[in-house]
This record gives C-alpha cells, structure tokens and sequence, in this order.
C-alpha cells in the first residue's frame, strides 16, 4: 500500500501532520511558539519591502474537514503572522497526481510548496525536482521537533528532501469478544502470547493472526517485529539484509502461521474482508490505522453495523518479536520545489507548519502531529484511541526511502508471495529478491 486510504473524518483520521519548527526566511517565528509574529516581525509589516507582498502556492490533498481548518484557521494565523507572505491553496485530486507533478516540473510550472505522498519523495528527490532542505537556516531544529521515523521518509543521498507533515502508522486491534474466547483480557504483548491464542482459536473455527496483505504496509509489521531487515540502516544495501539468517527466519515464521492455519485468509486474498471478519469475531485481531476507528465511530456506521469499536475492541501495540514492537510508517511529506519562486518563503511557511500550534489547528480532525510536542498534547484533546498510535509511533519504521522503492517492493512482494504460497523455500526466495533488488541500486 503506497498511501494511507483518504477516508471522511468522523472525530478522527490518524495521518501524522508533519512538524515545523521556528526559523527562516525572510522573518523569524516569535520565541512563544504560538504563530503570533513577534514585535520585530510585526513591524517589519510596516517597511516597503513587506509592502511587496510575495504569493506562494501550495498543492495539497486534504479531505473536505481537513480542507476546512487549513483555510479557516491555518491560511488566516500564518498570514497574521507573515503578513508579507500570501498563502495560495490549491486542493489536488490524487487521482493522476504523480502525473500532474511531473508535468508541472518538466513545464517549470510546479508550486511553491505540496503536500506529497511520502513514497515519491526520494524519486522526485533523484530527479533534482525538490530543493534540500538540510541546507535551509534553521533546519535542525526543526529536524529535532520531530518523530524520527516520519523525517527519514525525506532522506536521500545525505540530504533531507521535505519535512513530515502527516504521518500514521497501524496497531493491532483486537476484537474484544474472540480475544476472550481466547482466555485473555488484554491485548497481547508478545508474539508468543498472539500465536498461543491464535493455536485456541483454531480449535473453534477462527483465525488469529492478522498480516493484512501481501505487500509492504501489511508485511513490514510482522516481517520487522519478527526480526527481519530489508536494507541496512543507510539504505544502501540488501544483500546479506534482506536474505540475512534473521531475515530468512522471519519470513519462516510467517509461512508456517499461515500453514498452520492461523493467518486470516485476507493475507491471501481470501474473505471475509478485514473489517468484515473482525467485526463478526471471525478474526481476532486486525492491523490497521486509526481510519478504522473515524469511519466505524460515525453514528451511521454504527447503526448499519450495529458494531461499537470503542466498546467492542482492545487496542494494543503490534506485538513484540525478537526485533521488538514495529510497524510501519505512512503519512505525507511538505515539499519545496526546487523551481520555486519564492524559496524562502516558502521555507518559512514549512518551519511555522510543524510548529505546535499549526499542527494542533490540524489535530482537530484527527491528524496526528509528527511535532513531539503537539502530539503529546493531542493525547488530552479527548481522542479516546489516539494514545496507542502515537506510542507506537515511537518504534514505527518507514517503507525504504529510495527512488527505486516502487521496484523494490514489486521484488519484495513477489518473493514473500512465492514463500508463503510454498513455491519457493524462503531462504531461496529472499536470495533471489536480495540479488534482484541489489542489481536496481546499481
């Protein structure tokens, strides 16, 4: 799954709002850290340089509520602030965006700044169509402001490419009924205690482990927390990673669950549907992203499933393997084109979004800020199933980071798919993609 699923809000969506914090361009953000510009930035409104007021344009891809605070609260206190910077909104369809993206750069008509699926950010990264941002004044603080996880999705080559403005990630929802069928009460912490009730499970007719398909989004989870690797911490490497005797074991273990019968039909194609078979107890849990709490929240939801998933769920952390408790990283970047006309304020624009303030104005609708500090304070803003989400945050890890990643994956699926379906032994499938990929890097 390259992207998180655009669904309606509810109360809540969890795409974590990337962070920026205070510093650059043309003007300096107020040492409050409240949006209000400071007494010097105020009066420079007053000179004949602020009197030639500078437009930027951003392409976005908010829904229609996340559309709303972004105009009515997030356009009016960045120009309050910056009242020498005009922010220019555009909503974009994603439908066919990669392809209006690369138009508008080869036409030398891109934006000043775009809200981009974080997965194109090293490819367009490569292609010398987004400025680096590391060389920006200022940039470290905001670099410190942030999840770690979510800024290493703008890395390339040394540099950094954008800033996280949404991120999410998934946890593992369990349905509470089957969970005490079971015999437990509460999430497990292990992958020993999830396999264990999954064996219970069995004997009733119902499947325990919930790998959500065969791709990265549904893979990396288990896949990571299990052990396995797909490149080195640099990105720069697969083989003896990816086929790694860690590696090959994790993808083992995978293949015998689903041998077993304990892995839901869906990581094949199979049905019940994910929702489906959770909702009806046919699954015991599911990993998924806070999306399923927003839609199934809403009262119609509600009446047409007759399911409550505040009170018919446990949430938990994916549980702990021998590489720990991991899941993966999803959400969208804050580009600045390298073509852009106004450079620095747009930079200015980017640091003041992943401050606090801009990123609680976009916690409101359930977007999850990656600035530490503004999600911290998203766990008091009355989210009741925010707080699993932004500790699992803490460990998540991103889709590799390369421009080749639409490749690489297409290899990786392909190979865990062979395994799995008993085509192929793992060692032997993972060997074949290690040698596969490693030929695209070079």
């Amino acid at each position: 799954m390259q992207t998180l699923r655009k669904t309606p809000i509810g109360i809540l969506m969890l795409i974590l709002v990337f962070t920026l914090a205070a510093c650059g361009g043309a003007s300096n953000i107020g040492d409050s850290g409240n949006g209000e510009a400071s007494e010097g930035t105020a009066s420079a409104g007053n000179t004949d340089a602020a009197k030639q007021k500078a437009t930027i344009e951003y392409w976005h891809t908010y829904s229609d509520s996340e559309e709303k605070v972004l105009v009515e609260q997030v356009k009016p206190a960045f120009e309050k602030a910056y009242p020498n910077i005009e922010l220019k909104l555009t909503r974009m369809p994603y439908e066919g965006l990669k392809q209006q993206v690369i138009a508008g750069v080869a036409g030398d008509a891109a934006p000043d700044l775009m809200r981009m699926d974080i997965v194109w950010v090293p490819e367009f990264a490569s292609q010398g169509a987004l400025k680096n941002l590391a060389e920006m004044p200022g940039f470290d603080e905001v670099e410190n402001s942030v999840f770690e996880g979510p800024m290493a999705t703008n890395t390339f080559d040394g540099g950094y490419y954008g800033v996280p403005l949404n991120t999410n990630t998934k946890i593992a929802i369990y349905n509470k009924a089957t969970l005490e069928e079971a015999g437990l009460t509460e999430a497990p912490k292990t992958m020993d205690e999830l396999v264990k009730a999954a064996e219970t499970l069995k004997s009733k007719g119902k499947y325990g482990i919930g790998v959500s398909g065969m791709h990265a989004w549904g893979l990396g989870p288990w896949f990571w927390s299990l052990g396995g690797k797909i490149t080195n911490d640099d990105y720069t490497k697969v083989e003896g990673f990816l086929n790694s005797p860690e590696s090959v074991t994790a993808l083992e273990t995978i293949v015998d669950w689903n041998k077993r019968g304990l892995v839901v039909p869906v990581l094949l194609g199979g049905e019940p549907g994910m929702w489906d078979g959770l909702k009806s107890g046919e699954y015991l849990m599911a990993d998924d992203g806070p999306w399923f709490y927003s839609i199934l929240n809403s009262e119609t939801e509600k009446q047409n499933s007759g399911f409550d998933p505040m009170t018919q769920t446990v949430r938990g952390l994916i549980p702990e393997g021998p590489g720990g408790s991991r899941s993966v990283i999803g959400g969208e970047n804050l580009v600045i084109f390298a073509n852009s006309k106004h450079p620095e304020e747009a930079w200015t624009f980017a640091q003041w979004m992943l401050t606090e303030e801009p990123q609680k104005m976009m916690a409101q609708v359930g977007l999850i800020p990656t600035n530490k500090e503004a999600a911290e304070a998203m766990k008091e803003m009355n989210i009741p199933f925010i707080d699993e989400y932004v500790k699992q945050l803490e460990t998540a890890l991103p889709r590799t980071p390369l421009p080749q990643w639409g490749e690489m994956e297409t290899i990786f699926n392909l190979a865990f798919e062979k395994a799995i379906r008993g085509e192929q032994k793992p060692k032997e499938a993972l060997d074949e993609a290690a040698k596969q990929i490693e030929a695209i890097l070079k």
